[in-house]
């Protein structure tokens, strides 16, 4: 039906029937349809989460402080607070009021959980949607209340039983978020009935939560970037993308938000440490794969090494560099909320294999250096060496002006970048500093530091 109606439109071009087509299906399921019969509540459909476009989500995840450790300036709220999140580490009740204090969302988590982790196959669904209510009931409103929290890493063989409880939470607390989080594609040795997933792959794993679960949105983990010892090791550095372009292929597909959680800490005593370069392309990538979340395992738990609060409660300057990065999301976060994803390439050859390739439809090409222009261009790098690699984000808005997001893929390196736009308009990066627009000098290029990226805009 969409795609007739933009065939019959004869004021649009060729490109803006292919924008008009990506855009209005997904917008498709937020439009009046004829409403339900009355005293009938539609709960067997996904039903996206739906927050204002000023708010993009920023998790420290793990559980939050202790009540009387709470209000701690160097490593209680007030610091996740300062360190730019925009929600608080899942918080008990209690803590709500200070949520609201110091300007965070907040996710509870009861000191006990409201179905154990062996009790989802077990209780039947009028028991778990009774617990929930319950729950809901106790933990009572808040201004700072955005949702409650569920699961993480559930296998599918628990998703029945998180239907209900989703059904739930959408039941008695409308416009409050069911927090589930899940595996990564490599959370499997193989065969189902070994497999962390319990499925025969990560997409038969998406599709089933999604058909099974009806959620409000995605979110999954995946520490890659530093098992991949800092994407060196190309064969496994292969599971960030695949992972993230299949989490974001679902998602649109079921037209929900996802959500991506990186690491910032040393995940293995054999791993990298967090970097400016690391988060960044963590935090970067997502967003230029149309992430509408982005959280950070761990702040301050567990006995991980440079992680941004260390073991003595002292910040360590990990927790610097997140602060940084966050600061650059808090500002690209509320201008992304209001664009559609259309396409996800990669500069040829690609970081990886398999990966899709320019041309995309906003952006033809783009020139990758890391050297500037002039007669010593290229004279720092040998004969042969390969251009960084650059991943390209391509997006609309609801005025139909299109957006592209750049990221440099390589963390050793800054990169020059020039990019070949389709059609005539004027060029536009936008700063994450401030959140101002300023046009592009495309005969410098855009130089971005190991790991960053940029938004462009083309009207």
């Amino acid at each position: 039906m969409i795609t007739e109606y933009a065939n019959r439109a004869p004021w649009l071009s060729r490109r803006g029937r292919a924008v008009f087509v990506l855009a209005a299906a997904w917008a498709w399921p937020f439009v009046s349809h004829g409403a339900p019969e009355e005293g009938v509540v539609e709960m067997n459909q996904p039903a996206a989460i739906e927050f204002p476009a000023e708010f993009f989500p920023l998790l420290p995840w793990g559980r939050g402080p202790a009540p009387d450790q709470a209000g701690d300036p160097v490593h209680g709220l007030p610091s996740v607070a300062e360190c730019g999140f925009t929600l608080a580490n899942f918080v008990r009740p209690e803590i709500l009021p200070l949520c609201a204090q110091v300007g965070l969302k907040a996710i509870v988590q009861p000191a006990s959980p409201v179905v154990g982790r062996d009790e989802w196959t077990r209780l039947s669904a009028a028991e778990i949607e009774e617990r929930v209510r319950r729950m809901i009931e106790a933990v009572g409103d808040s201004p700072a209340l955005l949702g409650y929290y569920l699961i993480d890493e559930p296998g599918a063989s628990k998703f029945p039983g998180l239907g209900a409880a989703v059904s739930a939470v959408r039941r008695y607390a409308p416009g409050k978020l069911a927090y589930i989080n899940l595996f990564p594609g490599y959370a499997t040795i193989g065969a189902p009935d070994q497999s962390q997933l319990e499925t025969g792959s990560f997409s038969e794993y998406l599709e089933r939560y999604v058909r099974e679960v009806r959620p409000q949105f995605i979110s999954y983990d995946n520490y890659i970037v530093q098992y991949s010892q800092d994407l060196r090791d190309a064969k496994r550095a292969a599971a960030y993308y695949r992972d993230l372009l299949e989490v974001r292929r679902v998602a649109l597909a079921h037209h929900l938000p996802f959500w991506n959680i990186c690491s910032s800490n040393q995940i293995r005593p054999f791993t990298p440490i967090p970097s400016p370069a690391n988060l960044a392309f963590q935090a970067y990538t997502t967003l230029a794969a149309g992430g509408r979340g982005l959280s950070w395992f761990t702040y301050d738990i567990g006995n991980y090494q440079y992680r941004p609060i260390d073991k003595d409660g002292r910040r360590t300057p990990t927790w610097r560099y997140l602060q940084m990065v966050n600061r650059q999301v808090r500002v690209l976060g509320p201008i992304m909320n209001r664009l559609v994803s259309t396409g996800v390439f990669f500069t040829a050859p690609g970081p990886v294999p398999d990966l899709p390739l320019l041309p995309g439809t906003i952006v033809e090409a783009v020139q990758a250096s890391r050297t500037g222009p002039g007669k010593n261009a290229g004279a720092a790098e040998p004969e042969g060496t390969p251009a960084p690699a650059v991943m390209v984000g391509e997006f609309v808005d609801a005025e139909q002006t299109t957006y592209a997001m750049f990221v440099n893929l390589d963390l050793g390196t800054s990169a020059r970048v020039v990019p070949v736009i389709r059609g005539a308009g004027a060029l536009e990066e936008l700063s994450p500093e401030n959140g101002t627009w300023s046009p592009v000098d495309l005969a410098n290029g855009l130089w971005l530091v190991a790991g960053q990226g940029v938004l462009l805009r083309h009207r």
